[in-house]
């Protein structure tokens, strides 16, 4: 139990939120975010609550890859794929694995129930900014060494999504 904990009992462990499955919790998040971000967009103007909500998102996420590292007990590409399980929890996502080594981890989602979740919603504009929004952030946490390409997501229409992650050279 860490000292913040220590101090509030109450609060949930770190890793207890991976038990309900990232694409229950995107969609509470989603189902709250979205009219929040509709009313504030009337008072303050839509592309600048959207920027502060794109930055906020990126904040999080960076965070969350960091704590994701520490709760796996390493930043590897072994652990990368390890923390995929929370994220494909409830058949979130079909994937292809294309290579997977020590320095590369490369697949491709050719199913993304997130896209079709923010879809079912009537809100797809907002499953980029409150999803895929998450992953260059996220990695960036988790191990700066890490770099993550990827071309083309579900979520913006494509047929699959690229994800390229490679391990950085020591120089």
């Amino acid at each position: 139990m860490d000292e913040k904990q220590a101090q509030r009992p109450d609060l949930l462990p770190p890793d207890s939120l991976n038990s309900v499955g990232v694409l229950i919790r995107r969609e509470i998040e989603a189902r709250l975010l979205a009219p929040m971000i509709e009313g504030l967009s009337k008072e303050f103007g839509r592309e600048r609550v959207l920027d502060i909500v794109r930055n906020t998102i990126v904040d999080i996420a960076c965070r969350q890859g960091t704590q994701s590292a520490a709760n796996l007990g390493g930043g590897t590409l072994e652990h990368l794929t390890a923390s995929l399980e929370s994220w494909k929890a409830g058949e979130a996502m079909q994937m292809d694995v294309l290579e997977q080594t020590d320095i590369r981890f490369s697949f491709n989602v050719r199913r993304c129930r997130y896209a079709e979740m923010y879809q079912s919603l009537g809100i797809p504009e907002l499953g980029v900014l409150l999803s895929c929004n998450r992953d260059l952030a996220f990695i960036e946490g988790f191990n700066p060494a890490i770099t993550l390409s990827r071309s083309q997501t579900i979520m913006e229409g494509a047929p699959f999504c690229d994800f390229r992650y490679e391990l950085k050279e020591e120089s």
